[in-house]
């Protein structure tokens, strides 16, 4: 099959483009038309006729931009996504940085004003170019449509090597226009001949050798894994290294679905909402292992206190984050995957390997598991901690979103994920994109159960998006955890502000989730009751199509453990403490233990 749609003798800045993303391997692309980038969807009109591409329509760019991120999260491939200039583009600003916090590879395609217009103030002008410097890996304004194939080249290239990001690429609407002659493809294989391009790094094999003699001196390793794991798909690595050694591991927001969290050695999440047992570990281990982790705030609690008795072995692929919060006794910068099968063949030389020394560690950390697991609140109405810990058991193999806040973190306590089966904003904490995620992720998988869990006001952000699950028809099952505020929001106004609950109650104004859903001509359930529950959501979430299911929770509960600020992660709120001698598993409430 050709990759150009129709021969001409003339090409335009618009046919260098599509032509550009189709060879760099783009099969969809999620966007949302205007004045200055028609052009493009001009030239896309006639690509999509042969089938050589997609474009999704979300109902508002940013809709477009979250979807194009979870497209990339899940798949580990380049999301694109199209807006036109000024509010189009402004509109993407959110999206741009939560990709950029979480590492997620973009190209963005912008359009512009014509060159002539530029600094004009014209119609719908603003420099998205600047606006967005300090959020973008690297960022383009296209002036001449010659330069088009070269720059979507380096910025595929650019979004997905090295630490990945999104990439901006500003077109002004006359280069779309513009005819030219000669055009001439280039492949991202080409751009590598230019200076700068490739990786400077390399991991020394004296580096290796004393990660193995620093291992097999611990008596209480700990890894600590985050999303680089994850981008790098090291999964396989990381579970060899652990099982080889018996080293216990805890991941970040970002890391889950890197390691089997039914796995002996899982100690699931660590941090403000991390479990009991991680957060113990981490505050007592004598070595930590960072593995594409960044060490920021929300896991390291009071810096200070982080680990404090604990050399560090820290490998990231940025070496931007090597010691920008704690400085590393060893320090590999590279590709995780890389240095991870170089630690495992290096260890082939040296196979004295010792677990016995590590066994009281493990079996410390056993009875912190025992003694202080997460709990599923015995209550009259409905938990969201039971409501999500049932859709991780009903739908084990699926991918899930979330939105931010309460629901995000019982969410990341309870499923139980596979690889890249995780999407969730974690360094910008954005509210609204776990339905655009949602969307990105069933394009890419469209047999594949894709499960989104908001809550309430999450939801709001861009509940428009329905519009864009109704047209392509996405079987996409929507879980609202509805307790009527903004959860995390009320509880820290309980925990820290007085009980002042400014402005964080939903109720007043909210709609009905239901109809609404039904208005779009997508299914809903409201569900109420203890009663028959398993089986309603079971169904429930077994339907052809997409689903809207508006579970009504208990209004006043309170995601623990939790890390007050300024605080160690050992000094925990509200961790439930297993009684051992009652049988039924009831529960205290404690503020600190060990």
């Amino acid at each position: 099959m050709t990759l150009t749609p129709t021969k001409i003798s003339k090409q335009t800045g618009a046919f260098a483009l599509l032509d550009s993303l189709i060879r760099n391997g783009t099969k969809y692309i999620f966007g949302y038309p205007g004045g200055a980038i028609l052009p493009i969807y001009d030239e896309l009109y006639r690509w999509e006729k042969q089938n050589l591409i997609k474009h999704i329509l979300a109902r508002h760019e940013q809709g477009a931009i979250h979807a194009a991120d979870g497209y990339a999260r899940a798949t580990g491939q380049v999301g694109v996504c199209f807006a036109t200039s000024g509010p189009g583009a402004t509109n993407l600003v959110t999206g741009i940085a939560t990709a950029q916090m979480d590492s997620i590879p973009l190209v963005i395609i912008t359009g512009q004003v014509g060159r002539a217009f530029i600094g004009t103030d014209a119609f719908q002008e603003t420099d998205i170019f600047g606006i967005t410097l300090p959020i973008v890996k690297h960022s383009y304004v296209v002036r001449d449509p010659n330069q088009m194939a070269q720059i979507v080249a380096e910025a595929f290239y650019l979004a997905q090597n090295g630490r990945p990001g999104p990439v901006l690429i500003d077109i002004p609407k006359d280069v779309g226009l513009e005819e030219f002659d000669n055009y001439i493809p280039v492949r991202q294989r080409d751009i590598l001949k230019l200076k700068g391009y490739r990786f400077k790094f390399r991991t020394k094999r004296n580096q290796i050798k004393q990660v193995l003699e620093k291992i097999k001196e611990s008596t209480q390793p700990l890894l600590y894994v985050g999303g680089g794991a994850v981008t790098a798909n090291a999964q396989a690595e990381l579970r060899e290294l652990a099982e080889l050694f018996q080293i216990p591991i805890t991941t970040t927001l970002m890391g889950k679905g890197c390691f089997l969290e039914t796995h002996p050695l899982s100690l699931g999440m660590l941090g403000m909402h991390g479990t009991a047992y991680a957060n113990f570990a981490v505050s007592e281990c004598d070595l930590l292992i960072a593995v594409g982790a960044r060490f920021d705030d929300r896991v390291t609690g009071k810096l200070d206190d982080f680990a404090c008795h604990a050399q560090v072995i820290h490998i990231d692929v940025d070496p931007a984050e090597i010691s920008k919060n704690r400085i590393p006794q060893i320090a590999l910068v590279g590709d995780v995957k890389i240095i991870l099968q170089a630690i495992l063949k290096e260890q082939v030389f040296t196979p004295d390997i010792d677990v016995t020394q590590t066994a009281p560690w493990r079996k410390r950390i056993l009875k912190w598991k025992q003694t202080y697991p997460l709990l599923i609140p015995d209550s009259q109405g409905l938990s969201p901690q039971e409501v999500i810990n049932t859709i991780s058991e009903i739908s084990p193999t699926a991918f899930f979103t979330t939105d931010v806040g309460q629901h995000q973190m019982w969410a990341a306590q309870f499923i139980k994920c596979l690889p890249r089966h995780w999407a969730s904003s974690a360094g910008l904490g954005t509210m609204g994109y776990g339905l655009p995620a949602a969307i990105g992720i069933q394009i890419a998988y469209p047999n594949n159960p894709v499960v989104c869990i908001t809550g309430d006001s999450s939801f709001q952000m861009n509940i428009q998006e329905l519009g864009t699950i109704a047209q392509y028809k996405l079987p996409i099952k929507i879980i609202i955890i509805n307790n009527k505020w903004q959860g995390m929001v009320r509880q820290w106004q309980q925990s820290f502000y007085g009980e002042r609950y400014s402005h964080s109650n939903m109720q007043a104004g909210a709609p009905d989730f239901s109809q609404l859903a039904n208005s779009y001509g997508i299914k809903s359930k409201r569900i109420d009751t203890v009663f028959a529950f398993y089986d309603e959501i079971e169904s429930a979430l077994k339907i052809d199509g997409p689903i809207l299911i508006d579970v009504q929770v208990n209004e006043d509960e309170n995601c623990y453990p939790m890390v007050a600020p300024g605080k160690s992660n050992s000094q925990m709120m509200g961790i439930f403490k297993r009684n051992p001698e009652n049988q039924n598993l009831k529960v205290q409430l404690i503020t600190t233990a060990k």
